[in-house]
């Protein structure tokens, strides 16, 4: 089963450029990952098998002209295997938090997003992703049309049989 990932934690980057990944989602990673630079300069955790995937896309990707082929250049070039130690934590290198804008010693939200992990700088989150957010609690509070029950029809009564001769 692919994994699946929902939740919105902060933890905070320690001196050494380390982040815990929430306990929910440790038990899905074991004891190594991969990080991705990811659209929206958030960095991308995947599992294992997640990260075969994308490789996959990648490749084809590459075979689709010179843009593709640079983009998937810069795809694998920005990403890395990374250890989770025993307290969950995983060591964020230097060049992967520059991208992401994330601060030693400052809060980094921590999101599932579906078939991976997104590691964010909050005013990144904000600027990027929190408009969609109003936009979803929008949906929410615009009325639809009321639907009213339709009857459920009455079974027709048993045919009653009709007495012989």
């Amino acid at each position: 089963m692919a994994p699946r990932f929902f939740g919105r934690y902060e933890h905070s980057l320690d001196a050494k450029g380390r982040v815990i990944l929430p306990a929910r989602f440790r038990a899905q990673f074991g004891t190594q990952a991969y990080l991705s630079e990811y659209p929206d300069r958030c960095l991308a955790l995947w599992t294992s098998e997640e990260f075969d995937k994308q490789l996959v896309v990648q490749e084809q990707r590459q075979e689709q002209g010179r843009t593709e082929r640079n983009v998937a250049r810069v795809w694998a070039q920005g990403s890395t295997e990374v250890d989770i130690d025993r307290q969950g934590r995983l060591a964020i290198p230097a060049y992967l938090r520059d991208f992401a804008r994330l601060e030693v010693e400052h809060p980094i939200l921590v999101n599932g997003a579906l078939n991976r992990v997104e590691l964010w700088n909050p005013a990144e989150y904000d600027i990027k992703v929190k408009p969609a957010e109003a936009r979803f609690a929008d949906e929410f509070d615009e009325p639809g049309p009321t639907l009213t029950p339709t009857p459920t029809p009455s079974p027709a009564p048993a045919p009653v049989p009709a007495e012989g001769p």
